[in-house]
């Protein structure tokens, strides 16, 4: 299982922004970021969890970008994270389920980010972007 470094945190929360960026630009599938995910400690986890969520937040998700990112997350319409981040508002305890609903947390939440932020990159950035996290180099998929 991998624990975050031992600085403050900054480098698993670079980690996390990188890997979840990556999945939302098709740079890495859903798949191989839910493999990560999975291989981390619980704890971090919860972690990563509130870090996308907070993600989710900046991007203004709408009930609209839920639907459509709970229908690409391969979660079930129905389980709990799907249904928290259809309604409206959103709600954003994912770290707060039962660790057996953190996979299918994440998979949802970041299936929903990568709507709502493609949406931002077409509207606001149109290759005038100067947002590090917009602008990752196309590289070979990492598991």
């Amino acid at each position: 299982m991998t624990e975050p470094s031992g600085d403050d945190g900054s480098t698993f929360r670079r980690e996390t922004e990188r890997v979840v960026n990556e999945i939302a630009q098709g740079l890495r599938t859903l798949d191989a970021g839910a493999g990560w995910f999975s291989g981390l400690a619980p704890t971090c986890q919860q972690e990563v969890l509130q870090e996308v969520a907070g993600y989710a937040m900046q991007a203004h998700i709408t009930a609209a970008d839920g639907r459509v990112g709970v229908a690409r997350s391969g979660v079930k319409p129905t389980a709990n994270p799907s249904v928290m981040i259809c309604m409206d508002p959103p709600r954003y305890g994912f770290a707060g389920l039962p660790p057996a609903e953190h996979v299918k947390a994440f998979r949802v939440l970041v299936s929903v980010f990568a709507v709502a932020d493609t949406r931002r990159r077409k509207m606001y950035c149109k290759g005038d972007c100067g947002h590090a996290w917009h602008n990752l180099p196309a590289a070979t998929e990492q598991p």
